[in-house]
């Protein structure tokens, strides 16, 4: 069942209870970095199109935004909230694998952004639909962090979100394509509890030095 939600006074989002349905962890992305102006944005793994469309909500001088889809139905889903928010002017949706993204898409983008599959294990019982969005099953970590390179223009930031006991993976991954990671910040449910998430923000073509910020807790934004 598909339902409209707000994401500020401005802008909705519509959803729909058989896929994927987003979580906090998509608004905390699309809120740990700010664009720049004349940011050509990004948004892989783009589900329903929550993290592109909070960021534009939230941010000024961008000048486009690209959603990324694997899957047809969210791919469609990102669609109606963007006609329903009268965008399609400066956003449009790709219907596409990551690993099979058009050459035209080569250095394209100053910002990606990604929520990605970050789920390696226990797929037997989940549900095909929302499996694919947490679980890689059609994606590797590698194989999104060198997508996110070939589309980079030299200097752009890729920022994505991640499972926090893999942040090792995550940064190794990241440094070793050449997307040098530049700040990262762990997010924990509760204060005094270990970090579920970890948020990282990395450079193409940038020199080593990563700067680590103070613990975010979660509030339920």
């Amino acid at each position: 069942m598909k339902s409209i939600d707000y994401l500020t006074q401005q802008y909705k989002i519509i959803q729909d209870d058989s896929l994927y349905r987003f979580t906090s962890d998509s608004i905390l992305l699309s809120r740990f970095v700010t664009a720049q102006k004349g940011e050509t944005v990004a948004d892989f793994c783009a589900g329903g199109g929550v993290v592109g469309l909070n960021f534009f909500a939230e941010n000024t001088g961008i000048t486009s935004v690209t959603f990324f889809e694997a899957q047809k139905e969210l791919a469609l889903l990102s669609e109606e909230s963007i006609s329903l928010n009268r965008l399609n002017d400066t956003m449009k949706v790709e219907n596409v694998r990551l690993q099979e993204i058009p050459a035209e898409y080569t250095e394209k983008f100053s910002l990606i952004l990604c929520n990605p599959p970050f789920e390696s294990a226990g797929f037997e019982n989940a549900d095909p639909k929302k499996a694919i969005c947490k679980k890689e099953l059609t994606l590797s970590l590698e194989e999104l962090v060198l997508s996110a390179k070939r589309c980079l223009k030299f200097g752009g930031r890729f920022v994505l979100c991640h499972r926090a006991d893999r942040a090792a993976e995550v940064l190794y991954t990241l440094h070793a394509a050449g997307l040098e990671p530049k700040k990262v910040q762990f997010v924990t449910g509760k204060a005094g509890r270990e970090p579920y998430l970890v948020l990282v923000s990395a450079k193409k073509g940038a020199k080593a030095g990563v700067r680590v910020l103070s613990e975010k807790v979660n509030e339920g934004v």
